[in-house]
């Protein structure tokens, strides 16, 4: 009998959990995306039609597609002139579902038939998530793409994230998580994808009801001017800081190391630089797994343009599967590693 698995988040980290975990074969899986995005093509949407935002929601769903690579392709293929220049065949779709379906629920469900999913993809909420972010410095930053570009540093360091106005989780989506034997959170953005699907109201607390292994996927790399100098640790408490009572029960986290040319292209062309644990902290209330995760150098995603220049360096989903696998299970994970 195959567990529940719950994976909460959005963009190219949460894809990545979902092939890992679907590769496995272990379990029945619930992606729960954010609704933070307002960026590209998803925030033109957003705004001119005034749909929720599906550029989440498509990655998830073609993470979970059946092996047709003509579909899965067509989900992630952006228009490279013209008026639709930037946007994905999927964004479109799911917008125009669901204005014809009256619903985003409806038009997931649609989309899900047409790629043959397994699995089920869900909107955290029903209603598209405004994301505001403070500095220390008093700076009020608008929005999940403003966020995403606003220049952090020492001086203007985060402070608080808050969602504006209150939305409430999606009830089929807390209903997941309440009834799930592992969730999995992250990698992805902190302050723009995995922290907005906790600001939610009643993800926390559906999170408190669970009796799941709650397990942190750390990024690969850091975060262009937020998260620069951070360790592992940090990561995993800036989000134990947002799950409030709820506690993490294992981090994980990569030990492989990349080629150098390819480290030095990051820190030159994109300001960014492997996430490692800091040795020298003391015990955590969670368990810190480390294991080499990467895929092969210099890994691209062919058909995003858009994705393939964030993904230089990728999780390798095979190894990664079999690490959430045994902490599922709850087995002798080092094993695995």
């Amino acid at each position: 009998m195959r567990k529940k698995a719950v994976v909460i988040g959005g963009g190219t980290g949460t894809f990545v959990v979902l092939q890992a975990l679907k590769q496995s074969g272990a379990f029945d899986l619930t992606a729960i995306v954010s609704m933070a995005d307002n960026g590209g093509s998803t925030g033109q949407l957003r705004d001119e039609l005034g749909v929720l935002p599906p550029g989440d929601l498509r990655q998830a769903l073609v993470a979970l597609a059946d092996d047709s690579p003509s579909l899965r392709d067509l989900f992630t293929y952006r228009f490279e002139e013209g008026s639709l220049k930037g946007h994905a065949v999927g964004n479109i779709l799911l917008a125009g579902l669901e204005k014809l379906k009256g619903s985003m629920d409806e038009a997931v469900l649609e989309a899900a038939d047409i790629l043959k999913i397994d699995g089920r993809v869900l909107p955290v909420a029903n209603d598209p998530i405004t994301l505001y972010a403070e500095a220390v410095d008093g700076t009020v930053i608008t929005g999940e793409h403003a966020i995403e570009e606003f220049v952090w540093s020492d001086q203007a360091a985060l402070e608080r994230l808050w969602v504006e106005p209150p939305v409430t989780v999606h009830p089929l989506a807390g209903k997941a998580i309440r009834e799930a034997d592992l969730i999995v959170v992250g990698p992805g953005s902190l302050f723009t994808s995995l922290i907005p699907c906790l600001l939610v109201d009643g993800v926390v607390q559906a999170l408190e009801q669970s009796k799941a292994e709650l397990v942190y996927v750390c990024n690969l790399m850091s975060e262009k001017g937020q998260t620069t100098s951070w360790f592992v640790q940090d990561y995993a408490a800036l989000i134990q800081h947002y799950l409030g009572k709820r506690h993490l029960n294992a981090v994980v986290y990569n030990t492989a190391q990349a080629s150098m040319g390819l480290l030095e292209r990051y820190r030159k062309e994109m300001e960014r630089m492997p996430v490692r644990r800091d040795s020298k902290r003391p015990k955590l209330p969670y368990r810190l797994v480390g294991a080499k995760l990467l895929a092969g150098n210099g890994v691209r995603s062919t058909s995003d343009p858009l994705a393939a220049q964030r993904t230089l360096i990728r999780h390798d989903k095979r190894k990664l599967g079999r690490v959430l696998v045994a902490l599922a299970h709850l087995k002798d994970v080092e094993r695995w590693l």
